[in-house]
């Protein structure tokens, strides 16, 4: 049978079929060919050519094997570096991406059998940063680089010089809150006295200055008119301060509203030194996450039965009411129904027990009212991470 016309509907599709990736079973690593079905990969590998690349293969198997995963690994992290730079991916991503370059060195000639393996080997060796989610493992390349390495520490600098300046500026002003407070104690307040008369008969004179007319006091009452010019004088002068006694009100209304700031300033810091990294509690129900367990256990709620070394806990499930040992991260917290108690486990409010009376969808937190302790009946808002339900 003669070969197909080149504008023939065969042979164009033969021609689409050639350019486009085909199944990875029927790809030869060692001879690099892609066939395009099983017979003519059966043909290939009885080929001769083929025969003589395993023997020089078999002679030392190794070093194809590393060969071909340094080149896997080399271009894998080309390509994470190049197309994702040092942001957080994952790792499925970046393998998709990879393989769709038809000329790409397939992974099962390498010494890796699964990506994930591969993706633990990267963050084992410390060429990026690898954590496991729910959703599967995700990758961050580290820049090694000289010059992002020195551009890292230019901009640390900058960031520490900056927070330097934010700490002169707070010591500058508590400096000035405490001069105030220094000055509003040592100024003394005006002492205020009534207006008294030793004997009803003796009369009172005031001197009310020049321009105006001055009583003519007699000679009995001499005495009492110089105490009461003294008092006068005393009142006059006092009126006299009444100015800057409302300026120092303001000021005082001023440093008042500072300190206020302070004192939230203290309270905000407060709270976040009350957060603690490990939240397990006894008898509280929580939902099993990690899928190393299989799904037999995967989404299950259990009972903490005992909490070992504040980061681990037995638990007991609810339905099969099997035993397991979980680390803190392999589950979350359970949130009840409306009206349900419920444990506070991390923040200021922590091992107080509270009835969930609602739900905050926007911020993602729930309102409480506590039921023990000394703030017995507040009602307080608590992110969802932070309280679970009460076994």
């Amino acid at each position: 049978m003669g070969k197909a016309d080149f504008l023939s509907p065969k042979a164009i599709a033969n021609r689409i079929k050639s350019k486009g990736l085909q199944k990875l079973r029927w790809y030869c690593q060692m001879c690099q060919k892609q066939c395009r079905d099983e017979n003519g990969f059966k043909c290939h590998c009885m080929s001769e050519s083929h025969q003589r690349q395993l023997l020089l293969a078999s002679e030392d198997p190794n070093k194809f094997m590393d060969f071909f995963s340094n080149e896997f690994k080399n271009e894998f992290l080309e390509l994470l570096s190049r197309r994702f730079g040092t942001k957080r991916v994952h790792n499925n991503i970046v393998y998709n991406e990879y393989i769709s370059d038809r000329e790409h060195v397939h992974m099962n000639s390498t010494q890796w059998e699964t990506l994930t393996d591969f993706t633990k080997w990267l963050g084992r060796e410390g060429f990026c940063k690898v954590d496991e989610t729910p959703k599967g493992w995700y990758v961050q390349y580290i820049d090694r680089d000289p010059e992002t390495i020195r551009r890292q520490e230019e901009q640390a600098k900058k960031k520490k010089q900056d927070l330097d300046d934010e700490e002169r500026s707070a010591k500058f002003i508590e400096e000035q809150v405490r001069r105030g407070r220094d000055a509003r104690e040592e100024e003394e307040t005006p002492v205020f006295t009534e207006l008294k008369r030793e004997s009803e008969e003796e009369k009172v004179a005031f001197n009310l200055g020049a321009s105006s007319s001055v009583a003519r006091p007699s000679t009995s009452s001499s005495g009492l008119g110089a105490s009461a010019l003294k008092t006068a004088a005393s009142t006059s002068s006092t009126k006299r301060k009444d100015p800057p006694s409302s300026s120092d009100s303001r000021e005082k209304k001023r440093k008042s509203a500072l300190e206020e700031i302070m004192e939230m300033e203290e309270k905000k810091k407060q709270q976040q030194s009350a957060r603690l990294d490990n939240w397990l509690h006894p008898n509280i129900v929580v939902k099993v996450v990690t899928k190393r367990l299989g799904e037999k256990y995967h989404k299950k709620k259990a009972v903490i039965v005992e909490v070992r070394d504040k980061y681990a806990a037995v638990v007991k499930l609810v339905d099969s009411g099997d035993k397991l040992k979980l680390d803190q991260n392999h589950v979350e917290t359970v949130i009840p129904a409306p009206g349900k108690p419920v444990l506070i486990l991390n923040g200021p409010y922590r091992d107080t027990e509270a009835v969930l009376e609602g739900i905050d969808e926007k911020n993602f937190c729930g309102n409480l009212t506590l039921s023990s302790g000394h703030h017995k009946g507040k009602t307080v808002k608590i992110a969802y991470e932070d309280f679970s339900k009460l076994a």
